[in-house]
C-alpha cells in the first residue's frame, strides 16, 4: 500500500507509520474517512486474563482512527471464545467456562481505558461483548439465516484453513464456524452501530474479507476490510514472545518495570518501526532517534521503553521503572522495584548458583547457568561468577536480605530467603 495517495488522515497516518498491509476497499474507504465519521471495530477474544504485547497494534489502530476522528469500537468475544479462532494454531484451543471468560473480559477492559476515551459522544469508544447476540440463535436459524452465504469451497482456500489442513492438523467443525461467527459479528455491527470497517493482523484477512463480503451480499452498505502486517522483530522473532515468556500488558501479569525493560531492550533495527507503531510521538522525531548510532541508540531505546510505558502504566511507573533499571544496570544500585523473587532459605543459603539462578526464572535450566557463569555472563551482586558451581554462602545476603543475580546485560533480579 506504500504506492497508495491517501487524502483521509486517517488512512495518510497509518500508511506513514506502516500500519497498513491490505485494504479491500482503498479508494472508497479513503472517501468515507475524508467525508466524515467512520466507525471501525477490531475483536478480542478473552482467552486469558490479559491481552499481551502482541495485540497492542491493534489497539493502537483503535487509537489512531479514534484520533482521526473516527468512531472505535472494542468488540470482547464473549461468544467467539467459547468456539476458539483456528488461525495460525496446530490444535484446538481448550474450551473455557462462561465464568472465566466473563472474568478474564472485565481484566482485560482495564487497558482500552489507557489507550481510548470512552463515552457517549460521536467519536467516543464503545465496549461490546459479542456474546449479546451470538448466544441468541438456535443452531438451526443460525444456519438457515447465514449458512447459505458462506461456501466449503471459498472457507478452504483461506490461509487460516488451508495452512491448518496442509500440516495434516485436525480441525474440528466448531472451530470452522468461527468464520461465520466473525462474519455475523461485523453485520450485527453494521447494522446496529453503523460499523463500516472492520480491522485486524493479516492473519485475519480471510476472516475479515468474509465479513466484508456479507455485509455488502446481505443488506448491500459499504464495508471496508483493513490489515496490519505481521509483526516480527529484527531477529525474526514474534512480536510480544520472549523466553520468558508472553510479554502481559495488565500489572497484575507483568509488571511496570519488566514492561519498560522489554522496550528498551529490543534489537537497534526495530527502535524506529516500534516508535512509529506504539508512541504517538512525531515522525520526525522518530526519525531523529533512529538514525541515532553507538551509545545514541540506547537514549532512543530508553525514549521508546518511556513513551510506551507511560502510554500503558502512566508516566510515574515509566520514571520509577527506569530510574530502578539506570540505577541497577549502570550504577549497581538496587531498588525496591526490581524484580524480586522469594525462595526458601534452605534452596539459597548452601545452593549452586547456577540452580538458584535457575529458580530465579534467569535460565531455563543449570545447564544454561553454568554456561552463562563459563562465558562470563552471570554475576552476584555485581560481581562475575564463572564458576556455576559456587556455592551462594550466607555472607551474600546484603543488609537488605536479599541478594542480586544479574544474567548478561539485560537481566537482574533480587533474590530474598525466606
Amino acid at each position: 500500500m506504500s504506492d497508495q495517495n491517501f487524502k483521509s488522515d486517517f488512512l495518510r497516518t497509518l500508511q506513514a507509520r506502516g500500519y497498513i498491509h491490505q485494504i479491500t476497499h482503498p479508494a472508497e474507504l479513503d472517501a468515507a474517512a475524508a467525508a466524515g465519521v467512520v466507525t471501525g471495530y477490531i475483536g478480542f477474544d478473552a482467552t486469558a486474563p490479559s491481552l499481551h504485547v502482541g495485540s497492542l497494534i491493534q489497539i493502537m489502530m483503535l487509537r489512531r482512527l479514534q484520533q482521526a476522528g473516527g468512531k472505535p469500537i472494542v468488540l470482547m468475544g464473549g461468544g467467539t471464545t467459547k468456539v476458539g479462532d483456528p488461525t495460525g494454531k496446530d490444535a484446538s484451543r481448550p474450551q473455557l467456562t462462561d465464568e472465566t471468560i466473563q472474568a478474564n473480559i472485565a481484566s482485560i477492559k482495564t487497558v482500552f481505558e489507557k489507550f481510548l476515551t470512552f463515552g457517549d459522544g460521536p467519536t467516543d469508544a464503545i465496549l461490546l461483548d459479542n456474546d449479546q447476540w451470538l448466544s441468541t440463535y438456535g443452531y438451526v436459524e443460525f444456519l438457515r439465516e447465514y449458512g447459505t452465504h458462506f461456501t466449503i469451497n471459498r472457507m478452504l482456500a483461506f490461509d487460516s484453513v488451508k495452512l491448518r489442513l496442509e500440516r495434516e492438523q485436525p480441525m474440528t467443525f466448531l472451530e470452522f464456524n468461527y468464520m461465520l461467527m466473525q462474519s455475523v459479528d461485523f453485520l450485527e455491527l453494521n447494522r446496529a452501530r453503523g460499523c463500516t470497517l472492520q480491522m485486524g493482523g493479516s492473519d485475519q484477512w480471510g476472516n475479515i474479507v468474509s465479513g466484508v463480503d456479507l455485509v455488502r451480499r446481505v443488506d448491500q452498505k459499504a464495508a471496508f476490510g483493513l490489515t496490519t502486517p505481521l509483526l516480527t522483530t529484527a531477529s525474526g522473532g514474534k512480536m510480544g514472545k520472549t523466553a520468558q515468556g508472553a510479554v502481559w500488558l495488565n500489572a497484575e501479569q507483568l509488571s511496570p518495570y519488566d514492561y519498560w525493560q522489554f522496550w528498551r531492550n529490543v534489537d537497534d533495527a526495530d527502535v524506529g518501526k516500534f516508535l512509529r507503531l506504539f508512541t504517538d510521538m512525531p515522525l520526525d522525531e522518530v526519525a531523529r532517534l533512529e538514525a541515532l548510532e553507538g551509545a545514541g541508540i540506547n537514549d532512543a531505546k530508553k525514549t521508546l521503553a518511556d513513551a510506551a510505558t507511560t502510554m500503558l502504566h502512566g508516566a510515574d511507573a515509566a520514571a520509577t521503572a527506569r530510574a530502578a533499571a539506570e540505577g541497577a544496570f549502570e550504577r549497581g544500585t538496587l531498588s525496591a522495584d526490581l524484580p524480586t523473587v522469594e525462595l526458601p532459605t534452605a534452596e539459597v543459603i548452601g545452593a549452586m548458583i547456577a540452580a538458584v539462578t535457575t529458580r530465579a526464572g534467569l535460565t531455563a535450566s543449570n545447564g544454561e547457568a553454568r554456561r552463562l557463569a563459563q562465558g562470563g555472563g552471570l554475576r552476584l551482586n555485581d560481581a562475575a561468577i564463572t564458576d556455576g558451581a559456587r556455592l551462594i554462602e550466607a555472607s551474600d545476603i546484603n543488609a537488605d536480605g536479599v541478594l542480586k543475580l544479574a544474567a548478561g546485560k539485560k537481566k537482574i533480579v533480587l533474590v530474598k530467603p525466606v
